[in-house]
Parts: C-alpha cells; sequence; structure tokens
C-alpha cells in the first residue's frame, strides 16, 4: 500500500499561492523589464508605474491602491511579507474559504493605500500651501516653481504587501489570540493578542516620531489593522464570521 503525502506546493491554500507567485513574478519583472527596454531607450519603471502615488501626483492612477500591494523592494523586504502570508494566510483561507480571504486580503491592502493618501494629505499640505503662495507671488517665476511643486508630488511612493500582511496578522490574533508566536529578533512565546498588540502600538508610535531616514509607510500598516477590524467587526454582527 502507497502513502500519499502532499508536497510543500500542494499544501499551500489556492488563492495564498496564487498570491504569492504573483508578487515573485512582479518583483522579478520589476528588476528585469527596465533593462530590456533600456536598449531600445526607453525608460519603463515597472515600480513607478504600479506604485502608490500621492493622489495630486500626476503620476497617480486609483488602479495603484490595488497594484502597489504586488510590487516590492529588496529580496528581505519580499521575503518577509511573502513568509508572513504564507503563515498567517494559509491559516484564514482555509478557515474562511477562498472568496472571503481573497476579499479580505485586498480591502486591507486598498484600505491600507487609502490611510497612507490621507497621511500624505496631512503631511504634504504646509509644502504645498507654501510653493502655492510662492507661485502666486512671483509670477516670474511660476514656471519653475510649478515644476518644483511637480516634482515633489511625484517623488512619493509607496509599495508591498504590508498593508494586507498586518490585516491578516490583526485577524489572526483576533481570531487565535492564545496561539504563542516569537518574533526573529526576540525569541520568546507570546500570545497572539499581545503580539498583535505591540505591533499596532509599535506602528503607531513610528509612524508619530517619524525618525530620520525612516522610509516604512507605518500609518499604511495600521490602515491595514483598522480596515481589517472593522470588516471583521462586521462579518462579527452579522454572524458570519
Amino acid at each position: 500500500m502507497n502513502s500519499y503525502r502532499p508536497s510543500f506546493l500542494n499544501s499551500i491554500p489556492p488563492v495564498v499561492k496564487n498570491l504569492i507567485a504573483i508578487n515573485i513574478v512582479l518583483w522579478l519583472a520589476s528588476i528585469v523589464v527596465p533593462g530590456i527596454f533600456m536598449k531600445w531607450g526607453l525608460n519603463v519603471d515597472l515600480t513607478d508605474i504600479l506604485g502608490l502615488h500621492y493622489w495630486e501626483s500626476s503620476k497617480f492612477n486609483p488602479a495603484q491602491l490595488i497594484t502597489y500591494g504586488f510590487m516590492h523592494g529588496g529580496i528581505g523586504h519580499i521575503f518577509f511579507n511573502m513568509f508572513a502570508l504564507y503563515m498567517f494566510g494559509g491559516v484564514l483561507e482555509q478557515l474562511w474559504g477562498t472568496k472571503r480571504f481573497l476579499f479580505y486580503y485586498l480591502l486591507t491592502g486598498v484600505g491600507a493605500g487609502l490611510v497612507q493618501e490621507l497621511f500624505w494629505s496631512f503631511e504634504f499640505h504646509s509644502a504645498i500651501s507654501a510653493i502655492d503662495t510662492a507661485i502666486s507671488s512671483n509670477v516670474l517665476n511660476a514656471p519653475a516653481l510649478l515644476l518644483q511643486k511637480k516634482e515633489f508630488l511625484n517623488s512619493a511612493i509607496t509599495i508591498g504587501a504590508s498593508g494586507s500582511v498586518f490585516g491578516l496578522l490583526l485577524a489572526f490574533g483576533w481570531l487565535f489570540p492564545e496561539v504563542k508566536l516569537m518574533m526573529l529578533f526576540f525569541p520568546v512565546p507570546i500570545k497572539a493578542r499581545i503580539f498583535v498588540l505591540i505591533y499596532g502600538v509599535a506602528e503607531l508610535f513610528l509612524g508619530v516620531a517619524q525618525f530620520s531616514g525612516d522610509n516604512v509607510a507605518h500609518f499604511a500598516h495600521l490602515g491595514g489593522m483598522i480596515f481589517g477590524a472593522v470588516l471583521i467587526l462586521i462579518w462579527k454582527k452579522k454572524r458570519t464570521l
């Protein structure tokens, strides 16, 4: 009698597997494609095209609220996001089913992007107002100032699946609060609900503090958790959780 043992890939639920595959393919494409088009004198930057830009930027496209979550920077960025997607997403997809899990994953990603846009609106308000005032009071230099404003608005960009990943982390901590997890840099078992709380407080602190050189979208991470919490509360109220 032969015993059947599923392979590692077959053990991963379908949506999680496909999400990981899409992320990896687009990450590789963002590295390879620019070099291919450069041979023909074309500048094609997939990260710039698919990453999330500020809503007032000339590069902004509403579709970026979804596509930005499939783009990543270095190998560490995509590795940790995909590892978390595999660890937490696999459990949640098996619990919720494919459709509900995919809806949750995409919604928390979009929600994270919306929160990031809101944060940018507050962060850039004073700078944009100053440029607009300078333009109105110095007509002769208006073209140069308008160009400066355009470059400023186009400079902000966010990429990564972290918003959705933090939404998954929130859901896991909510549904499996007593399960013990360990951080890589702090190898001590911590209950999932405490783990999520620590992460949430840390993201809020780092987002407000805005330390020099910190280019992580902390408020986007919080946005993923917030939208995830709202959706879970809705499902809980409808008794469909």
